[in-house]
């Protein structure tokens, strides 16, 4: 992932070390050690596929984190969270463990918030599973907010960056998130912060122009994601206004690969009130969201974005985050279907919205069928 007007990783490299090279030859300066393998030449000069360490300065930005009423913690198997040197909170999970955030609706489509772990009940490919840690808590999330930058979003960028600025405010106050702007490029316009102001200057980093590679852009984030974010909770936002038509990989290769293990939850805003062929966006945007645990939403104007983004963050606040050890070793590698069924005599009918699988072991290569 690129950033912008900025040299790149390797070539910085080699001018380095020819300038080190000619100053040892001649003696003007000592050689000085190289750089360390990975480290960026900038601060602000880091891709999603080649920065080192996220960068993280958490800023306030004036919210309370909701109150924990965790319960029923197995403390032997418990994911933990704890406050690194920087005062970022990372949620910790045993390697063996899979590790669930799971949404529950009632049949009035309201969010239930009252469950505890004897009211869940997980399976894995059929099978049920042990529940080994539960917890019911605003859990920091690491997120990627990625807006579509294609000339068709041009009229549209103003009140989509409001949007993704409120969905922060509305926000766990210890989230760390990421702006990439796409088109048929993408760009890492602002790395890991809580700080508003640097999010909003990455969001109007604006050159609407260009196709969509949509998948390619969500799959680069998630790469950042999982190399960079110091937090084990992973969301991406994701705002488009068309369908694919740039990336390099199709919709089951990125599906694929977005559903690893401890992948992000996807959801996602189709603005397509005039696109030529919505029923394509449409199944794309919804078979990411769904299959991660997230949700699609097609407004039917710009003006209902906002709403949403603010619907956004109370899901994700809200969230129960359930641990288990599947029976089958995820050593064993290969694709595992999930299910999350929850019951309880207070409430009537109720649907848990979860990812719906994931793949054990080695994550998939791109572009694997």
């Amino acid at each position: 992932m690129r950033r912008r007007n900025k040299i790149s990783l390797p070539v910085f490299f080699l001018l380095t070390t020819l300038f080190q090279a000619i100053s040892h030859a001649q003696g003007a300066i000592p050689n000085p050690p190289p750089p360390a393998p990975g480290s960026p030449p900038a601060a602000n000069s880091r891709s999603a596929s080649q920065s080192g360490a996220a960068s993280t300065a958490p800023a306030s930005t004036g919210h309370t984190a909701a109150p924990n009423d965790s319960q029923n913690v197995s403390p032997e198997s418990a994911p933990n969270t704890e406050a690194s040197d920087s005062g970022v909170f990372v949620f910790r999970k045993q390697v063996e463990e899979v590790v669930l955030h799971a949404t529950v609706i009632d049949d009035k489509q309201r969010i239930v918030t009252t469950l505890d772990k004897s009211d869940f009940n997980v399976f894995e490919n059929g099978s049920p599973q042990t529940i080994t840690s539960f917890r019911h808590e605003d859990i920091p999330v690491a997120m990627g907010i990625v807006v579509d930058n294609s000339g068709s979003m041009r009229e549209k960028r103003q009140k989509v960056n409001a949007a993704a600025l409120n969905l922060v405010r509305a926000s766990n106050a210890n989230d760390q998130v990421c702006i990439v702007n796409f088109n048929d490029e993408y760009y890492l316009d602002q790395d890991f912060t809580s700080n508003i102001n640097k999010l909003k200057e990455g969001l109007e980093k604006i050159e609407a122009r260009g196709g969509t590679a949509l998948f390619d852009a969500v799959v680069a984030t998630a790469e950042h994601l999982k190399k960079d974010a110091k937090l084990e909770k992973k969301v991406i936002f994701v705002v488009t206004d068309g369908e694919d038509n740039e990336s390099a990989e199709n919709l089951e290769q990125a599906v694929r690969r977005l559903q690893g293990d401890g992948g992000p939850t996807i959801y996602s805003i189709g603005i397509l009130e005039k696109e030529e062929h919505p029923k394509r966006a449409k199944h794309d945007l919804k078979i990411m969201s769904e299959r991660t645990g997230g949700i699609a939403f097609f407004p039917q104007t710009l003006d209902e974005v906002d709403a949403i983004s603010r619907t956004v963050a109370h899901d994700i606040r809200t969230q129960y985050t359930i641990g288990y050890k599947p029976t089958t070793p995820k050593t064993q590698g290969g694709y595992r279907q999930v299910r999350v069924d929850a019951r309880s005599r207070d409430h009537g009918k109720l649907t848990v919205r979860t990812k719906s699988g994931y793949y054990a072991g080695t994550e998939p290569a791109s572009g694997a069928q």
